[in-house]
């Protein structure tokens, strides 16, 4: 189960500040050590695997963090553990449904001619 599926903007989440610490601004960093507590305003996409949370701090402004690097509250206030939340990986997803068969037997491909037939194909657009 992914973030998206877990939370939706305008839930609360709590900043995990140990993990986050050596990428945040100074002011940034007092906005949470004043409230750790923040409000999910959108979602982004980190580095094309993963989807980051943009919080509104209690200071009025907006940052943005890693899935990892926030801890997903209930309606109560209480921590929702992570391993509550499964954690699921597209790349392998998709990996694990593929179906390969290769087009030509293995005989042909180490067949010299074979060989020598692609080399004459590749060098006569060099030339």
């Amino acid at each position: 189960m992914t973030i998206l599926e877990k939370v939706q903007i305008g839930n609360s989440v709590q900043v995990n500040l140990d993990l986050s610490r050596d990428r945040l601004a100074k002011e940034t960093i007092e906005a949470i050590n004043i409230s750790s507590e923040c409000t999910i305003s959108d979602f982004k996409i980190t580095d094309g695997k993963g989807i980051g949370v943009v919080l509104k701090l209690s200071n009025g402004k907006e940052e943005w963090f890693f899935d990892n690097e926030i801890e997903i509250l209930d309606k109560n206030g209480n921590i929702i553990e992570k391993d509550d939340i499964e954690q699921s990986n597209l790349i392998f997803d998709v990996i694990k449904n593929i179906n390969y068969k290769p087009k030509y037997k293995f005989n042909q491909l180490i067949n010299p001619i074979n060989f020598l037939t692609w080399l004459i194909v590749c060098l006569k657009d060099v030339f």
